[in-house]
């Protein structure tokens, strides 16, 4: 990974810039209307927030991944890699990989069966790089979000 820039856990204090990223996240999938989020909420919520942030030298936030733990019928504890998102110029400089083996190197840590994540059906460069890491992609499963507001 490049050397002027930092993994390490997400924090209270780093919710107005993770939120932006969100916002860039949205767009980046094509789905902008679907954020639903706000900065209120997140601190309301923070306790569920869990994740890793890749900031500059200058600790600026360029990056993020977030995650929470599932209990799956078939295979027992899960951890699920909701989001992994960096801003496009820092693609390429081996923070995303950095980024999902901390994931992977946690869930290993908290005795997961597996990390399960979703990745969109148009997006290959991402495909590819799930793929060299070893994971397996099906189209057996379909989401299914019942919102409740």
């Amino acid at each position: 990974m490049n050397s002027n820039l930092h993994i390490r856990e997400l924090k209270e204090g780093d919710f107005e810039a993770l939120f932006e990223l969100f916002k860039e996240f949205t767009v980046f999938e094509r789905r902008p209307e679907a954020l639903k989020n706000s900065l209120s909420k997140m601190k309301k919520e923070s306790e569920y927030l869990k994740g890793f942030v890749v900031e500059t030298s200058e600790k600026k936030l360029v990056g993020y991944t977030t995650w929470y733990l599932a209990y799956h019928t078939w295979t027992g504890k899960a951890m699920h890699l909701d989001d992994l998102y960096l801003k496009p110029e820092f693609r390429g400089l081996g923070a995303g990989k950095a980024l999902i083996t901390k994931v992977i190197t946690l869930a290993k840590e908290m005795d997961c069966y597996k990390v399960k994540w979703q990745v969109s059906h148009w997006n290959e460069p991402a495909k590819a790089f799930y793929i060299s890491l070893g994971a397996e992609i099906t189209d057996i499963e379909h989401n299914c979000d019942l919102v409740l507001t």
